[in-house]
């Protein structure tokens, strides 16, 4: 295991269990769940084969009773042309007793890659990059002398065949992850923990998520352009779209600026389980995931996206074509045909009841989010929301929300 360790700091702000169950009665008149409905008209097509205007109590009902032991705080935006809706429940911040503001800014952790997969196809476009040419070519020795050719396309849909890495940020340790949270390896660095480590199968020849193909992108990104892959994206994505809610952070700039949702990890000390307070961390997932932004700013993305604004045709159909082989693992892929591939080239499909949607979900410690939408725009969702612990099972909130936004 290859492990950084950047400087320490001072604990986080913590607030005991049973302060913060204390909090939330005392302010659950000022913190019930709030939500906002607009129903409007599809814009095209036969009304009759749409969703209809969001369920606002089926909604409303998905994200009740917060805060709980396993999740402080969400907050779900619902919008398409058949209509809006957007929701919160629980705390955005224990300390203060405050319900999360619908335009709070958080941490997106690998929906981070959706922007990635956009530069990159943009500079596909461009003939700048190839789809088909390793990125041995375009980084030489970035991977160790012995891989074999890995193509831009095999990173972009994850089937490089790549190692996993551990570069040792501790996210399965929420007290080692709280003393370490400022630590900030470098993508050169995170590239580098592949030496001494062996492929995990051929490229191409199965799918298997892996933050480090999303790592060398980035990389590939600042080498074609000769620019840095913040200024790439803010030029080809966030401006464009006027996301003003959106950024990557420098990877010394640990706060989340402007309204925020407060982020927190159930640390036990001595016996005690406390709830400290992870909103500052390190954004060193980079290309990876280390984003941040807001639900607003995610609807506006995917519909810029479903609408051409990003990309041309050819390059968004990529983003929507699932390579036809097995998915290695059974930690993804697992909402539609088990055990084969879900991800395309920066979106992955999910079927939910019948109703197959695309965009990626994303997390960091405190914070789970995901943006997805139906093929034709009548449906977009975005939800985020505050988890006290990397290894809580909180699949069954999410599928409840998306059920509630696809029923």
């Amino acid at each position: 295991m290859l492990t950084f360790r950047g400087a320490s700091r001072a604990g986080g702000r913590a607030v005991s269990v049973a302060t913060a169950a204390a909090v939330a009665v005392a302010v659950a008149a000022a913190v019930a769940p709030a939500a906002v409905a607009t129903p409007t008209v599809a814009a095209t097509g036969d009304a009759a084969t749409g969703f209809g205007p969001p369920d606002a109590a089926a909604l409303q009902a998905s994200i009740s009773g917060l805060p709980n032991p396993v999740i402080t705080g969400s907050l779900v935006d619902v919008d398409g042309t058949d209509g809006s809706w957007n929701g919160v429940s629980g705390l955005g911040d224990v300390a203060r007793g405050t319900a999360p503001a619908p335009d709070s800014r958080f941490r997106i952790g690998s929906v981070t890659k959706v922007f990635t997969a956009i530069v990159t196809l943009q500079l596909v476009a461009e003939h700048r990059i190839s789809l088909d040419q390793s990125i041995q070519h375009y980084l030489p020795g970035v991977l160790p002398a012995g891989f074999p050719p890995i193509t831009v396309a095999q990173l972009l849909d994850h089937t490089s065949g790549l190692p996993g890495v551990d570069v040792g940020d501790d996210e399965d340790d929420p007290a080692g992850f709280v003393a370490h949270r400022f630590d900030h390896p470098t993508p050169a660095q995170v590239e580098a923990a592949l030496g001494g480590l062996r492929m995990s199968f051929a490229p191409g020849a199965e799918q298997q998520y892996n933050g480090i193909n999303y790592y060398l992108l980035g990389s590939l990104v600042e080498k074609v352009t000769g620019h840095s892959y913040a200024s790439e994206v803010a030029r080809r994505v966030i401006r464009p779209l006027g996301l003003s809610d959106t950024e990557v952070p420098a990877a010394t700039d640990y706060r989340i600026h402007g309204p925020r949702l407060h982020g927190y990890l159930a640390v036990d000390t001595n016996g005690t389980t406390r709830l400290v307070d992870v909103t500052r961390q390190s954004p060193y997932p980079w290309a990876e995931g280390g984003m941040i932004s807001s639900a607003r700013d995610l609807d506006t993305l995917m519909k810029g996206l479903l609408a051409g604004r990003l990309l041309p045709s050819a390059e968004l159909d990529d983003m929507f074509t699932v390579p036809d082989v097995a998915y290695l693992g059974t930690n993804q892929c697992r909402l539609g045909d088990p055990g084969r591939a879900c991800f395309g080239m920066g979106l992955m499909s999910a079927t939910i009841d019948g109703v197959t949607v695309w965009g990626k979900t994303g997390s960091r410690p405190g914070y789970t989010d995901g943006v997805f939408a139906t093929r034709d725009g009548r449906r977009i969702l975005v939800y985020a929301f505050t988890p006290t612990s990397e290894s809580a099972n909180t699949n069954p909130f999410v599928l409840g929300v998306a059920r509630a936004a696809l029923g």
